[in-house]
């Protein structure tokens, strides 16, 4: 396969956001969004995905973290979309569960085309520190609609909020990488009978 990596840039009146990733990556991460929390859980999806990831990110923060968060998940959906392009010899489907000591999430992707969230997700608590755990929704939302992949996540049980959090995380980390894969079966196909995703 070539070289499988790509940029997004966004600049609203909220934010303004650079990102690069390169999906074949070695798990190397440098992200500054300003909200420290939400870069562990990035670091997270960088090492778990093996991607590298690159972003910097400023946002009005000074109002609440959710423009920030939610562009920050639009810019990746829509660099790993560049990355894969016409998503050419992949395995499209990726699946895992990741644990957290009593926490437990499932995630499912699909390189379909068609962009969708099934998010089922009754954290603990509202807060991770300062963190909102209603934004995590909005970051896979934002991810999904423009990476254009059907997105289910599912938080199976936990009494932590954080275990819970990072296992999302790191379980749609798993799941990217195992969709991305080459498959070595498929001789650069488009893995749909359409001939088209």
């Amino acid at each position: 396969m070539p070289p499988r990596s790509a940029t997004a840039d966004r600049k609203t009146t909220e934010t303004q956001i650079a990102l690069s990733v390169n999906v074949d990556g070695s798990g190397r991460a440098s992200i500054a969004t300003g909200i420290p929390f939400f870069d562990h859980m990035l670091e997270q999806v960088a090492r778990h995905a093996m991607l590298d990831l690159d972003i910097r990110a400023k946002g009005d923060l000074q109002v609440d973290a959710h423009h920030t968060v939610e562009d920050i998940g639009i810019t990746l959906g829509q660099a790993v979309a560049r990355a894969v392009g016409e998503k050419k010899g992949i395995l499209r489907y990726g699946h895992a569960y990741v644990p957290l000591d009593e926490a437990l999430s499932r995630v499912v992707i699909d390189f379909s085309g068609r962009p969708g969230l099934e998010y089922h997700v009754q954290f603990k608590r509202a807060l991770i520190g300062d963190f909102d755990v209603d934004l995590v929704h909005e970051f896979f939302q934002g991810f999904a609609n423009h990476a254009q992949v059907t997105l289910h996540i599912d938080n199976l049980r936990g009494d932590n909020a954080h275990h819970q959090c990072e296992t999302m995380f790191k379980a749609f980390a798993r799941a990217l990488r195992m969709a991305l894969e080459p498959d070595p079966r498929a001789q650069g196909t488009i893995p749909s009978t359409k001939g088209t995703l």
